[in-house]
């Protein structure tokens, strides 16, 4: 079977470990609008492979990972130097490291492949991405980065809590918040750096920002939203693995960012409170309330001006919202037996109406008093 295969299993351990780094990771990032910084360190580490590469002339893992880490952490300092010293907002100051740092580092793996064994190099697949190359050695690296990121979140946790929601609060309790943004910000840098050979520079953003924005719908509490968002990113990573392996000619990278742009989807439709589904439901609800309470209240005062209160009235009289949508609201007060209908057209209140009617009534001008 497939999933016995020792290749499999290498990508799919590798795949999973950066799905569960990035969502942790990422939660934090979209919690302080730094979407876009994922994708600025991911093209900022660019020229940091290549450095480690020309350290020593071979693909070695620990140098490639070291160089992608110290220029995605310099690029990062380049960032917030631009924003607290310029006028420049940070969507400027990220797109210009982005294209410095990317061009220069296009640069380098132009020169390097001129070098005699560049034929052995094989940094182009840091670009897009070649899960199918991973070797066991580069897992490790990746495992043991990551547990010294989760390790450090939770060390740190009250500490990212009270920087991410809210960072004058943080300052007010003494916090350093300047460092712990430094702080915070690499070990994104971390995260992202060890999913470059799987993924690629080019897509890598999508594991940071995706896993997160899809947690955000299902829940309001920052302890759910990081574990759901590394659960999604680890899934994406496992399925994109099992996907690529099962059909040939598909790249591993593409195929995990496809698998967690569809649980994105998902959660924008379906996640309860926040979907588009639920929202469309909630309104139509509310829509339908208005419509009954406005028919009842019509009722209640067509019928103060009668003698009988429970007397019925043409519907075209009491039509205050359209003759559909009254048609509509006064067959479920009906069914709620709130009104009654003697005759075509013709709707009376009940006597469980009629109280209905006063209540919100009294309501309306409660409500009316005290604004």
């Amino acid at each position: 079977m497939i999933v016995f295969d020792y290749t499999l299993k290498v990508v799919i351990a590798g795949c999973s470990i950066l799905g569960l780094v990035s969502g942790t990771l990422g939660a934090f990032a979209v919690l302080r609008k730094q979407s876009l910084l994922g994708d600025a360190i991911a093209h900022a580490a660019l020229p940091g492979i290549c450095l480690g590469f020309l350290v020593t002339l071979q693909k070695s893992p620990v140098w490639i990972i070291a160089g992608a880490i110290l220029v995605g952490w310099i690029g990062t300092l380049l960032v917030m130097t631009i924003v607290n010293n310029t006028t420049l907002k940070q969507d400027a100051a990220l797109g210009i490291i982005l294209s410095v740092f990317f061009g220069f580092g296009l640069v380098l793996l132009t020169l390097i492949q001129r070098l005699p064994n560049a034929s052995q190099s094989g940094l182009e697949s840091f670009l897009f991405g070649s899960a199918a190359t991973m070797l066991i050695q580069d897992v490790w690296i990746m495992a043991v980065l990551g547990c010294c990121v989760l390790v450090l979140v939770a060390l740190f946790w009250k500490e990212f809590k009270a920087l991410s929601f809210d960072p004058s609060f943080a300052q007010s309790l003494g916090l350093p918040i300047k460092k712990l943004d430094v702080f915070l910000t690499s070990l994104t840098v971390i995260a992202i750096v060890i999913g470059l050979q799987t993924v690629g520079v080019v897509l890598m953003s999508a594991l940071i920002i995706a896993p997160a924005a899809a947690a955000r719908q299902w829940t309001d509490r920052l302890g759910v939203m990081v574990f759901l968002s590394s659960i999604f990113g680890a899934s994406a990573g496992i399925v994109g693995a099992l996907i690529s392996a099962k059909y040939a000619h598909i790249p591993t990278g593409p195929t995990i960012v496809l698998t967690i742009s569809t649980i994105v989807f998902v959660s924008l439709l379906f996640a309860p409170n926040r979907g588009m589904l639920w929202n469309a439901i909630q309104k139509s609800v509310s829509r339908q309330n208005i419509r009954e309470k406005t028919m009842l209240t019509n009722l209640l005062l067509f019928s103060e001006s009668a003698t009988d209160p429970f007397h019925p009235h043409d519907l075209a009289a009491l039509t205050a919202i359209g003759r559909g949508p009254a048609r509509k609201a006064m067959a479920a007060l009906k069914e709620k037996g709130l009104v009654v209908n003697p005759q075509a057209d013709e709707w009376a209140l009940t006597q469980d109406g009629l109280n209905e009617a006063k209540r919100i009534q009294k309501e309306l001008e409660e409500s009316t008093h005290a604004s």
